[in-house]
């Protein structure tokens, strides 16, 4: 792994732990038992590596998502595969790194923003659509609302006020709302459904197995 990857790898690593704000330039040069004066030759200062990061972690988290909607049998099951996608992350996210993006780092946030506003906002009415289709979800409901509703309850789980990190799990409070999410969307069919999907995830059976 070159130098530059190197340095990107550790400090998404340690960003996700500790949050960016808590983490310096000497944090990640000793973490990876470099000088901070290498790791400036690769990036001039944090707001720089901060963007970098940002910027791959998003192309990774869109790939993901379009390799979701692939994967899954269902509009149903596409929201189950990335509800355990999404656990697993954020039980490696410190709940603090997005107000620290928002608060230190206005390029990366706005980037963020721009991500979910736009990209994520197209995978949420698409799945929406789908449901829709197959009778999954109800039919009387609006696209545009919903869509703007999941998006906007993705964040709620990062409001420390509301939930602070000592008293509330991000990936277990992140499940909750989106389980509540789904059940609203659906149809008598799609409670079925989404009940087989939580039978399966009890007994640990892979989403990705054919039934």
């Amino acid at each position: 792994m070159e130098a530059k990857e190197r340095i990107l790898v550790k400090a998404e690593e340690l960003f996700m732990k500790y949050g960016i704000r808590s983490v310096s330039m000497d944090d990640i040069a000793n973490n990876l038992g470099m000088s901070k004066k290498t790791l400036y030759q690769y990036y001039a200062d944090k707001d720089e590596l901060v963007d970098a990061v940002v910027e791959g972690h998003i192309s990774e988290i869109q790939v993901d998502c379009i390799g979701c909607k692939t994967d899954a049998r269902d509009a149903i099951h596409e929201i189950f595969i990335m509800m355990e996608r999404i656990m697993e992350e954020f039980n490696n996210m410190n709940p603090m790194l997005l107000y620290d993006l928002e608060k230190f780092h206005f390029k990366a946030y706005q980037r963020f923003r721009d991500h979910k506003d736009k990209f994520l906002a197209r995978i949420i009415a698409a799945n929406i659509e789908w449901g829709i289709q197959d009778e999954l979800y109800r039919s009387d409901i609006s696209i545009d609302v919903m869509s703007k509703f999941r998006l906007e309850s993705m964040m709620i789980p990062f409001n420390v006020s509301v939930f602070p990190p000592g008293k509330y799990n991000l990936a277990e409070t992140s499940e909750k709302i989106i389980q509540h999410f789904v059940y609203g969307l659906a149809t008598i069919k799609g409670h079925k459904l989404i009940q087989k999907y939580n039978e399966q995830r009890q007994k640990n059976v892979s989403y990705d197995e054919n039934k």
